[in-house]
């Protein structure tokens, strides 16, 4: 969330009992779970998506329920470590049927 803030957005955290009813809702794919669930403006984000990718979603207004970066990639946003080389990972664009395709690469 530091990550969310330091470049410019307004960050509401709350503490969900049962987050995984939060995904369904928004209709995350399985596959795409992990850590963390946003909403903003409209999509749902899963785990650490980089703030300029929230950027440029919010920019071009796919048809899109939304982004996730599955699992907690090293390098991604919040999940820096000195010493340890970030990996590669994709950004995955999802809508509401569940079909996917990467959106960004990182």
């Amino acid at each position: 969330m530091g990550h969310l803030r330091d470049k410019g957005f307004k960050v509401d955290a709350r503490d969900v009992v049962d987050l995984d009813a939060v995904k369904r809702k928004h209709g995350v794919p399985e596959a795409l779970e992990s850590c963390h669930t946003a909403l903003v403006d409209g999509y749902v984000l899963e785990g650490h998506v980089p703030a300029d990718v929230i950027g440029q979603l919010l920019r071009e207004r796919p048809k899109l329920a939304g982004l996730a970066v599955p699992g907690m990639p090293a390098g991604s946003p919040g999940m820096e470590s000195p010493g340890r080389k970030a990996e590669r990972y994709d950004v995955i664009a999802f809508d509401a049927r569940g079909t996917t395709r990467v959106f960004a690469r990182r």
